[in-house]
Formats: C-alpha cells, structure tokens, sequence
C-alpha cells in the first residue's frame, strides 16, 4: 500500500486515483480517506488526479502517540505533497480536514498550491473566546471529550445518527449505511489521535493562515450545519480571505460530503476547471 514516513516516522497513508492536475483531499475527524470516496471518484472520472490520505491517527496510518495537531497535521500533509513532488495542487479540506489545509498555507505557502477549497471547515476559529465571542462555548467540547474518554463507541453512533448529518432534522433519513460507514471508520482512528484531535479543531486560531492565502479559494457550507456553525465557520472564512468564493447549501448539514454528493461533487469541478480559463 502507499504510504509517505514523515520525519518522526510516521507512515501517512494515501490513495493516487487518476491522472491530471493534482487535488488533494483532507478528510475531517474522526474519519479517514474513505470519506472522500464518492468525491475522489468523480473528480478522478472527470481528468483529474485525485489523491486522499489518512491523517496520523487515523484509517491506515500510524496510531502516533505525538503530533495530534494542526502543525503536525500541516507538516504531513506537506510531506505528502512533497514526496509525490505535487505541483498546481488544488487542497480540499473538509471539517478538521479545512484546517489541516488552511494551516499547511499558512506554514509552507502555496508555491505547490494552484487552488484552495473549504468544505463544512473548523477555520477561522471554533471556540468562542473573548476575541471570539460568536464562538462554540468550551463545555461543547469538553462533552464531546467526555463522551469520547467514556464510550467513544457510543459518541461516534450518537453523531452520525443524529447532528453530523441533520438525521435529528423533521423530515430527514439519512441511510443506516451512510450512519455505518461513519462509526466504522470512526473506531478506525486511534483512542488518543481522535482524543487529542478534539482540541485541535476546535481550539486552534486559523485566522492568520487565512490571512495568507493568495491563490483562488472557494467555501462551501450548509447553513444547518450543527457541527460547524454556518456563521463561525464558512462566513467567517470566506470574510477573511481576499475574494474568496462563498456557495451555501440552504438546510444542509455538516455532512454534505454524503448527503449532497452530486451537488458538490459538480461545484468542485466547476470550481477546478475555472483555473487557468
């Protein structure tokens, strides 16, 4: 299987399907690259190279008991596109997978980077702070660490059946498979990578990385997300990158990734076939 070491050793594991113009995708927590599936698919059918990877921690690569945040998360995924000597990348991230993309701009620059997308994303900043007062409040988080230390099992359930995908939503049936496949490759993450992750995306200020970004970006987020707030996360990104392209989905929630599979499977290949027309 494909892997890349980093230099503390860790073995990040990736899927290369396609060929063309490179895009990178990052998954969000606690899933893996698997998660990407119907996107990397499409987009590999559609004359691109599509290439998604497990975070440290998490699918197929090493359970690293160090390294659970987002420079870390930053440097791997610059490690990733190093080794495959990637050039004119498009990063996609969605969830915890926006700041890992957002953060590796505002670490190593887009020398690599033709294009950067953020889908349902943690950045600029989850938590509700003094500097930050339409935040997330702190005990948010700390339940979902609660949860996580005591039956992380039961947490994963808990999510997909109900907020991750708008399944708590009158009127919404989101597929026992779907709902599956989220707590399968959820337990696929190690106990401390997913523990740790928690305050990654949650508490990491992505604001400066932003402020970085000097190559075309686009912001997709559904504003019933009940994961990431429409108004903490997507608005607030797209207000702080310099002509940043903002797509709502009216009543969408955080997991648009499997329930509006062919709407954004289109935006993202209209969006990369614009570079460079």
């Amino acid at each position: 299987m494909p892997f890349v070491t980093t230099a503390d050793g860790t073995d990040i594991f990736y899927k290369d399907w396609g060929s063309g113009r490179p895009v990178v995708l990052a998954h969000g927590w606690p899933l893996n690259s698997d998660s990407w599936e119907a996107q990397q698919l499409f987009l590999a059918d559609n004359g691109y190279r599509a290439i998604a990877h497990d975070r440290r921690g998490h699918g197929k690569s090493t359970q690293s008991w160090n390294g659970n945040e987002m420079d870390t998360y930053a440097d791997d995924l610059a490690a990733l596109l190093d080794h495959l000597d990637l050039h004119d990348v498009t990063l996609v991230g969605f969830s915890t997978g926006g700041g890992e993309i957002t953060r590796y701009i505002g670490r190593h620059g887009t020398a690599r980077v033709a294009q950067a997308v953020l889908v349902s994303a943690v950045p600029p900043l989850m938590l509700l702070r003094d500097d930050n007062p339409g935040g997330v409040p702190i005990e948010v988080f700390d339940g979902i660490r609660a949860g996580s230390a005591a039956d992380r099992s039961q947490l994963y359930k808990d999510l997909a059946d109900g907020p991750f995908f708008g399944n708590n939503r009158p009127g919404v049936e989101i597929s026992q498979g779907i709902r599956d496949a989220f707590w399968l490759q959820s337990m696929a993450s190690g106990h401390r990578n997913a523990y740790e992750s928690i305050a990654a995306f949650s508490a990491t200020d992505f604001r400066d990385d932003l402020a970085t970004f000097d190559v075309p970006t686009l912001v997709i987020h559904g504003d019933d997300d009940q994961v990431v707030p429409f108004e903490v996360g997507g608005k607030a990104s797209a207000a702080l990158v310099k002509g940043a392209e903002l797509i709502v989905y009216p009543g969408a929630p955080h997991g648009i990734t499997d329930t509006h599979k062919q709407r954004l499977g289109d935006d993202l290949l209209a969006f990369l076939n614009s570079y460079g027309a």
